[in-house]
């Protein structure tokens, strides 16, 4: 937005900040929203509900998951079953974060219920200040607060869920079929827009992209904007073109299956449009 590339497509947007998918989901869906910036697995449990008007993906923005395994205390030798028997701090059940946690956890031989104290009763915004002032000897956290808490001595990165999971549609731009069928020509534009800013990233340092977005960022310094940023590029989260592919599909899905969270096998086709972002492309 602070690049002006949704005015240079005539459109006036309007950013609310909504806390979890579920939460941005509702608003979508009561019309609070026209578009969604939300993980894809959303749709899945918006589609297995029968919906008369399922949620379509329309532009992906990352491809990676975006939390990271945060200790408590330092831990240079960290291997994964350093984890057994300890508590981890983990996020909403059912969300995109605690499934790839527990599947990653599971691909190094971690049963999240057995081995392990997991505790999922924080709702999100709380959670850093659980870990601070709880018992947790471990907790799972996104970029900056990550790197905040290991500046100010709170934790230690010594893991990256992303990393670990491979590409899945972990943040996609979606909204109402019957939104897409009635206005497809300014989605096609915010996707236009969508793209720009992805170029822009990809071609732009960490430096210069934290200090466009700091406005967004007001408590968190400008330098551990830019190492987040820097990691996040590191690890190829952000997309460098909105096309969510089937392989990042099928991977969500094997992800959600494997936390018993898969409600139905909905196809790739049903709920993934990448006409429009397609046809941006080859423009």
């Amino acid at each position: 937005m602070e690049k002006g590339y949704f005015e240079e497509e005539g459109l006036d947007v309007e950013l609310q900040t909504t806390w979890g998918g579920d939460k941005t989901m509702t608003a979508l869906l009561s019309d609070g929203a026209d578009i969604a910036l939300v993980g894809s697995e959303t749709s899945i449990y918006v589609y297995a509900q029968n919906s008369k008007d399922p949620v379509i993906n329309f532009a992906q923005l990352t491809q990676t998951d975006g939390t990271f395994l945060v200790a408590k205390e330092p831990k240079p030798d960290f291997v994964w079953e350093d984890l057994k028997g300890s508590t981890f701090l983990g996020q909403r059940k059912g969300g995109m974060p605690q499934m790839v946690g527990e599947f990653v956890l599971k691909n190094h031989g971690i049963d999240p219920k057995n081995d392990l104290d997991l505790q999922q009763n924080i709702d999100f915004a709380n959670i850093p200040g659980a870990f601070v002032s709880g018992d947790a000897e471990y907790v799972q956290l996104f970029e900056p607060t990550a790197s905040t808490f290991e500046k100010e001595g709170n934790g230690h990165i010594v893991a990256s869920f992303g990393e670990e999971s491979g590409n899945v549609p972990y943040t996609v731009f979606m909204t109402k079929q019957s939104y897409l069928d009635e206005n497809e020509e300014e989605v096609q534009k915010f996707t236009r827009a969508v793209y720009k800013a992805q170029q822009w990233v990809e071609e732009n340092s960490a430096e210069e992209i934290a200090s466009v977005i700091q406005p967004y960022f007001e408590d968190t310094e400008l330098d551990l904007l830019a190492s987040s940023i820097e990691r996040y590029k590191g690890q190829q989260s952000f997309a460098t073109n909105p096309i969510l592919d089937k392989e990042e599909w099928d991977n969500l899905k094997a992800i959600m299956e494997e936390a018993g969270e898969l409600p139905a096998d909905i196809p790739y086709e049903d709920l993934v449009n990448t006409t429009i972002a397609e046809e941006i492309i080859n423009d």
